[in-house]
């Protein structure tokens, strides 16, 4: 059982979401990052991640992020793997961005192609959602 609190007052959350938005390249990543992990470490348990709007970026295997900046699809890969946790990537939004799921080669394998309707069973299963 854990507590966050939100406007003055104590939620008790055991389940939690997060719908990313933010782009690879923004220090919002980085936030995101860092809260998952945190909920993750402190027992929440995570029933996934969608990634929505400029979010998708994150899954573009062509996006190239200069070296010396902070490379998130390292922290999601690593994070998926230490904590086999589901990445949803919105299929709608992807295209619009020039990845498809016919061209797979376009998208890391570490998400999972989904759709609206895994969003809305993802706030279903959770206590709380949280948008970064």
């Amino acid at each position: 059982m854990t507590l966050i609190n939100t406007q003055n007052r104590d939620v008790t959350v055991k389940k939690l979401a997060v719908l990313v938005t933010t782009s690879p390249y923004s220090n919002l990543s980085v936030t995101a990052l860092d809260y998952i992990e945190t909920a993750l470490q402190s027992g929440i348990e995570l029933v996934g991640v969608f990634f929505y709007q400029n979010g998708v970026m994150h899954a573009n295997k062509g996006i190239q992020i200069a070296s010396d900046e902070f490379q998130a699809i390292q922290h999601w890969q690593r994070l998926q793997q230490t904590y086999n946790l589901p990445l949803h990537l919105c299929i709608t939004a992807a295209e619009k961005r020039g990845m498809s799921d016919e061209n797979t080669e376009s998208i890391h394998s570490i998400f999972t192609v989904s759709g609206l309707g895994e969003l809305v069973e993802l706030s279903t299963k959770a206590d709380r959602m949280v948008q970064l």
